[in-house]
C-alpha cells in the first residue's frame, strides 16, 4: 500500500488507500468526537482488514483534522497565558475599530482566547525599526516567570511589541521561562507570525499556544497507535495552505492545521484539473451545513496570508479571531443539504444559514427533524432516490419530507411541491451569486473556469449553479464524499515563511531583502528535511505590495536569482499589472510600497496515477424518474444510471441522474456527461 489518506470530519472519518498501481480503496465511519484518534486508528484497521492488506506495507499516512478549528470554536484548549509589553495587555480585546455590522448597536465581538486575568505585562520596548528602546532585564523576566508559576499555566504565548522587527527580547524571555518553568509550552509570535499588525500577530500566537498542547497529545496518540499496529509508514499532516509536513513539525505549527481538512478538497480539485488539462477551476464543496469554494488559477490554488476562525456571526467577515497564517482561500457559503427553509418577517421564503445538522437532520431522515431542508426539497423533486441514500444503508422518508415542505408552503400559500421548487431555486441562486461575487472580486470571469464538484451535495447542485454562472464544464470526481482525503494523497510537502520589511520600492535596501530571503530559505529547507523531504526543493519568492498609505496588499512574484536595485522598475510594473487585474485600474502617480517578503518551499510527492477500480459491474440503467429541472420549467422524465456500471467513455445525455453511494450527479437537459479513464464524470453544458 503506497499511502493512506485520513480526514477527520465532524460526523464522519474518511479513508482512502492507494495501491502501488494507483488503485483506490475507500472507507467511511463515524467520528469519535471525545477522542478522534480512536476513529482514525480503528478505521485504519478496518479498511486494511476489509481489503486484505497489511498495515506494515503502508509507506505513509497523511492526515487532516478539524481538531484545531473545533478547539478554537469551542474554546477547549490548554490553560494559556499571554505575556506582552507593558501597555499592550488589552490589544487582543480592543482589536480593530472596524465593525462587521455597522448598524448593529448590540454588536457582539469575539472574546479573546486568553482572559484578561491570564494576560501579563513585561517591562521592555523595541522600536518599529528593530532598535531597542528599553532592554529586557533578567530580573524582569524572572518576575514574570514567578507570576506564571503562580497562575499554574500549561502554555504561554509571548507577543512583545515590534518583535517581528527584532525577536531578541522574545527569545531571551523564552530562554528564561524554559529554564524556570520546565514542561510549560511556549509560543513566540516572532516564530509563528513574524509580521506587523500587533493585534493579528498576538491573536495568532495566542491561538497557537492555546491549541498546541492538545495537538501534541493528539498526534502522539496517533503515532503510538500506529506503532502498536505495526504500521510501516510515518505520519504526515496537511496544513491550511494545502501542503503536508511531518507530525513533529505540525505539532510545532499547530495553528496552521485550522483548515487542514477543507484544504484537501481543493488539492483534489487541482489534481483532477491538471490530469484533464484544465488549469482554471472553481472548487465546489457542498456538504450538509455549508458550501466551501476556492479558486484554482493557472493550476495553483489561491492562497491568502490571513484568515478568521471562531466567528461570532459565522458568515460575516470581521466577526472572528484573525490568524496570520498562509492558507488556501476558502469562501464559506451558508448553504448545504441540511440548510433549513423558513418564511421571514416579510413573508418571503428563505434558505439557511441555519442547518438541521446531522441530529436531528432533515425531516426525511426520520430522526425527529420537522424543519424542511434542502435535502427534503431534493427528495421531493425526484433528484434523490429514497432507497439508495448512502448506497441504500439509509432510507429516506418522502412523506415526512412532503409534510415539512407543506408546512412552510402553507405560510406563503403554496403546496409542498412549489415550496420544494422555491427552496431548490433559492439555494442555487444564493450559491451562484456568492461564487460570482468572489470570482469577480478576484478580477476573474467565472465563465472562463471549469467547476469541480464534490461533497455529498456538490454533484447534486453543481449543474444548476454552473449553468447560472455560464460555466460550461463540470467535473464530478469519484467518491465525492471523501474528496478531502483523496486530496491528501496528492498534496506536496510545503512550507510557507514570511518576514516584514516595509520600504518604498525606490528606497529598498536589497541587501536587507537578500538577508531575509537567505534566512527563510535555510529555515524552509530545514523544516522540509525534518519531514523527510530534503531533495528536489522548489522555491517560490513573492512580495506583498500596496500603494503607500493603503491598508491592504497585492501579491507579486519575484524572479529567481540575485535580488538588486535593477529589479525596482520591473517590480513597479509587475505590481501595477497585478493591481489593475484585481481592481481594474492603477495609480500611475502613486509610489508602490513593499511590505511582506514570502517564501514557499515545496517538494512534490510521487506522481501516482490515482484511479478507482475501472471494471464496471451491474446494470448501467437503474430506471427512470420524474425530476424537476428549472431550465425545463417543471418535471421531466429522466433516466437514472449506476455510476459504478459505466464504462470509461460512456456518454450520458441529459436530463439524467447518475447515482453513486456518496452522492447523485445531476445532468440537466442541456448537459452531456462522459465518464473518463480517471473515473470522473465530465459534464459539458450547452455545448460550451
Amino acid at each position: 500500500m503506497a499511502a493512506l489518506g485520513v480526514d477527520v470530519g465532524g460526523t464522519f472519518t474518511d479513508f482512502i488507500g492507494v495501491d502501488d498501481d494507483g488503485t483506490m480503496h475507500v472507507h467511511k465511519q463515524l467520528t469519535t468526537p471525545a477522542d478522534p484518534s480512536e476513529s482514525v486508528l480503528s478505521g485504519t484497521t478496518a479498511i486494511a482488514d476489509r481489503d486484505g492488506w497489511s498495515l506494515a506495507t503502508v509507506e505513509r499516512i497523511i492526515h487532516g483534522t478539524t481538531l484545531v478549528a473545533n478547539s478554537l470554536i469551542e474554546r477547549r484548549g490548554a490553560r494559556t497565558a499571554l505575556v506582552t509589553t507593558v501597555g499592550f495587555r488589552d490589544a487582543v480585546e480592543i482589536g480593530r475599530e472596524a465593525r462587521y455590522d455597522l448598524y448593529d448597536l448590540n454588536l457582539e465581538r469575539p472574546e479573546p482566547l486568553i482572559p484578561r486575568s491570564m494576560r501579563f505585562e513585561v517591562d521592555e520596548r523595541i522600536r518599529g525599526d528593530g532598535s531597542i528602546l528599553e532592554p529586557l532585564t533578567d530580573d524582569e523576566a524572572l518576575r514574570v516567570a514567578e507570576v506564571l508559576r503562580d497562575a499554574r499555566v500549561e502554555s504561554v504565548a509571548i507577543a512583545l511589541i515590534n518583535a517581528y522587527a527584532n525577536p531578541e527580547h522574545e527569545r531571551r524571555l523564552a530562554e528564561i521561562l524554559r529554564r524556570e518553568l520546565p514542561g510549560v509550552d511556549l509560543t513566540l509570535s516572532s516564530t509563528v507570525a513574524p509580521e506587523w499588525r500587533e493585534y493579528e500577530r498576538t491573536s495568532t500566537a495566542s491561538a497557537n499556544a492555546f491549541v498546541r498542547p492538545l495537538v501534541r497529545s493528539y498526534l502522539a496518540r496517533l503515532e503510538n497507535g500506529f506503532a502498536e499496529r505495526a504500521a510501516g509508514g510515518d505520519l504526515y499532516v496537511v496544513l491550511s495552505q494545502g501542503g503536508m509536513t511531518s507530525a513533529g513539525v505540525a505539532a510545532d505549527l499547530a495553528v496552521q492545521l485550522v483548515e487542514s481538512g477543507p484544504a484537501g478538497g481543493v488539492m483534489a480539485a487541482a489534481y483532477f484539473g491538471r490530469r484533464l488539462g484544465l488549469h482554471d477551476l472553481i472548487s465546489f464543496d457542498m456538504g450538509g451545513t455549508t458550501t466551501k469554494a476556492s479558486l484554482v488559477t493557472n493550476g495553483t490554488p489561491l492562497r491568502v496570508p490571513e484568515l478568521e476562525v471562531a466567528r461570532v456571526a459565522r458568515f460575516k467577515r470581521g466577526s472572528g479571531l484573525p490568524l496570520q497564517i498562509s492558507a488556501l482561500e476558502l469562501v464559506e457559503i451558508g448553504a448545504g443539504g441540511g440548510s433549513i427553509g423558513r418564511v421571514d418577517a416579510l413573508g418571503l421564503l428563505r434558505v439557511g444559514p441555519q442547518s438541521a445538522g446531522a441530529d436531528p437532520g432533515p425531516a426525511c431522515y426520520g430522526r425527529g427533524g420537522v424543519e424542511p431542508t434542502v435535502t427534503d426539497a431534493d427528495l421531493m423533486l425526484g433528484i434523490l432516490d429514497p432507497d439508495y441514500f448512502l448506497g441504500g444503508d439509509m432510507d429516506l422518508d418522502v412523506e415526512l419530507a412532503e409534510a415539512a415542505l407543506a408546512r412552510v408552503g402553507a405560510e406563503i400559500g403554496v403546496d409542498a411541491e412549489a415550496a420544494a421548487r422555491g427552496m431548490f431555486d433559492i439555494v442555487n441562486s444564493q450559491m451562484a451569486l456568492a461564487l460570482q461575487t468572489h470570482v469577480i472580486e478576484r478580477g476573474e470571469d467565472p465563465r472562463s473556469f471549469a467547476m469541480v464538484a464534490f461533497g455529498g451535495a456538490g454533484p447534486v447542485h453543481a449543474y444548476e449553479v454552473a449553468r447560472r454562472l455560464g460555466i460550461g464544464r463540470v467535473i464530478c470526481p469519484p467518491a465525492a464524499g471523501v474528496a478531502s482525503a483523496l486530496g491528501f494523497l496528492v498534496a506536496p510537502f510545503a512550507v510557507d515563511l514570511v518576514r516584514t520589511y516595509p520600504s518604498r520600492v525606490g528606497s529598498i535596501d536589497w541587501s536587507q531583502v537578500a538577508q531575509r530571503f537567505g534566512e527563510m530559505e535555510a529555515e524552509a529547507r530545514e523544516l522540509l528535511a525534518r519531514s523527510g523531504a530534503a531533495t528536489g526543493v522548489e522555491l517560490e519568492r513573492r512580495v506583498d505590495m500596496r500603494y503607500a498609505g493603503q491598508g491592504y496588499t497585492v501579491s507579486v512574484a519575484l524572479p529567481e536569482g540575485d535580488l538588486g536595485a535593477s529589479l525596482a522598475e520591473p517590480l513597479r510594473a509587475a505590481f501595477g499589472a497585478a493591481y489593475e487585474h484585481r481592481f481594474g485600474s492603477r495609480l500611475a502617480s502613486a509610489e508602490p510600497e513593499a511590505l511582506h517578503w514570502r517564501v514557499t518551499a515545496r517538494v512534490e510527492t510521487a506522481n501516482t496515477a490515482l484511479r478507482f477500480d475501472p471494471r464496471p459491474h451491474g446494470d448501467v440503467k437503474r430506471g427512470e424518474r420524474e425530476t424537476y429541472f428549472p431550465e425545463s420549467g417543471g418535471f421531466v422524465t429522466c433516466a437514472v444510471y449506476d455510476r459504478y456500471a459505466l464504462d470509461p467513455g460512456h456518454v450520458v445525455s441529459g436530463p439524467a441522474l447518475v447515482q453513486e453511494r456518496e452522492s447523485t450527479v445531476v445532468v440537466g437537459p442541456s448537459g452531456v456527461a462522459e465518464k473518463d479513464e480517471l473515473g470522473n464524470l465530465v459534464i459539458t453544458i450547452g455545448g460550451r
